[in-house]
């Protein structure tokens, strides 16, 4: 929702009015999950969910994932329609850094959904709390 998928640049944002138009869309479903980072124009989405998981994994296995995505597009082994630089991966992990160590703690701690968020580490901690609910 949050980038134009059109666009042939990396980094590109999709207009606010498309942005929200989807958003508006997916919440109004039965059912829906979404993915991404917590921005004040998700906040339909927060209200509506029954849950919020956060995944956190360390900062070292997230930087590792986005050097090799940032590798597997440079040398072809998975199709991308982006043109990536290596400022733009520089940018992306001293972003990354800064809300997974600042904005998304904040975030969680004075969050007024704090009673819907499901924090985990790895995908077993993951498995572990969904296999509980059920």
């Amino acid at each position: 929702m949050f980038w134009d998928n059109e666009s042939a640049d990396y980094g590109v944002k999709a207009s606010e009015v498309e942005r929200d138009h989807r958003l508006r869309e997916i919440v109004s479903q039965d059912s829906w999950i979404i993915e991404g980072v917590y921005r004040s124009w998700v906040e339909p989405s927060l209200s509506a969910a029954d849950q919020i998981v956060v995944l956190m994994p360390p900062l070292s296995v997230q930087e590792s994932r986005i050097w090799k995505r940032y590798e597997e597009r440079i040398f072809g082994s998975v199709p991308g329609k982006k043109r990536e630089t290596l400022e733009d991966v520089q940018r992306l992990i001293a972003w990354n850094r800064e809300y997974n160590l600042k904005k998304l703690p904040h975030f969680i701690a004075q969050s007024n959904y704090r009673d819907k968020i499901i924090q985990v580490n790895d995908n077993l901690e993951l498995i572990e709390q969904f296999c509980k609910r059920e």
